[in-house]
C-alpha cells in the first residue's frame, strides 16, 4: 500500500463549491473594500499564485481571516444546494474500504464540509482538520500525521491549488493534483505533483 493517508482538500477538490465562491466575490469585495473582479477578468485571474492574488485584489493578509470567516458564514446561511462532485461518495467509500485512513483539511469550516459532503458520506472520513487559515495548511497536515501515526512518505495530500501543493512540499507529504479545480494542469505541474487525477474515478482507480 503506497499511500495509508489520503487526505483532500475541500472546496474545488471534493466540493464543487468554486462557482459559488466566484458568484458572491464582489459582494464581499463591496463590504470589505476590495477590488471588484469583472467576468473578463475572471480567466486572467485564475492561475495566480494566492500572494499574487491577494495583491491583485487589494486585500492585505491581515483582512484575509475576516474575509474568509465572512464567506464561511455565507456558505453556512446559503439556501444554494452545494454538492460533492460527482462520483466523490463512491470514491471516499472505495478508498476507505481498501483500507486507506481518510482525512480532510481545508480552509473552510467543518460543519460546511461536513454538510456538502453529506451525513450519509462524512462516516468513510476519519478526522477533519478545518478551519485552516490561507497559508496554514501546512500545521493541519502535520497534525493529521500525528493523529494518525503514518510517515509523511506514506501520506498523500490531494489538492487544487498551488497552496495546497506549497503545503504538501512543507509538510513533507507528496502532493496530488486535480484537473478540475482552481488552478490548470500546466500551473499545477509546475509544483512536482507525485501525482496527477485527471476525474474523480482517477483517483479511485490509483489509489485504491
Amino acid at each position: 500500500m503506497k499511500y495509508r493517508l489520503v487526505i483532500f482538500d475541500s472546496d474545488g477538490t471534493l466540493a464543487d463549491t468554486l462557482p459559488w465562491m466566484r458568484s458572491i466575490f464582489n459582494e464581499l469585495a463591496a463590504e470589505y473594500r476590495l477590488r471588484r473582479v469583472e467576468h473578463h477578468e475572471k480567466q486572467q485571474f485564475r492561475n495566480l499564485e494566492s500572494r499574487a492574488l491577494l495583491r491583485e485584489l487589494g486585500l492585505p493578509l491581515w483582512k484575509v481571516p475576516q474575509v474568509v470567516a465572512a464567506l464561511r458564514r455565507r456558505m453556512a446561511a446559503s439556501n444554494v444546494a452545494l454538492r460533492p462532485f460527482l462520483g466523490v461518495p463512491g470514491m471516499l467509500q472505495r478508498l476507505a474500504r481498501s483500507g486507506r485512513i481518510l482525512a480532510v483539511v481545508s480552509s473552510n469550516s467543518a460543519a460546511n464540509v461536513q454538510r456538502i459532503l453529506g451525513a450519509e458520506h462524512v462516516r468513510w472520513i476519519a478526522h477533519f482538520l478545518c478551519g485552516a487559515s490561507i497559508f496554514g495548511k501546512a500545521a493541519k497536515l502535520r497534525r493529521a500525521l500525528r493523529i494518525t501515526s503514518v510517515p509523511p512518505e506514506a501520506a498523500l495530500y490531494i489538492g487544487d491549488e498551488i497552496r495546497d501543493a506549497e503545503a504538501a512540499h512543507a509538510a513533507g507529504i507528496p502532493f496530488g493534483a486535480v484537473a478540475w479545480g482552481q488552478h490548470d494542469e500546466p500551473t499545477l505541474r509546475r509544483h512536482n505533483p507525485a501525482e496527477f487525477f485527471h476525474s474523480v474515478d482517477d483517483i479511485a482507480a490509483k489509489l485504491s
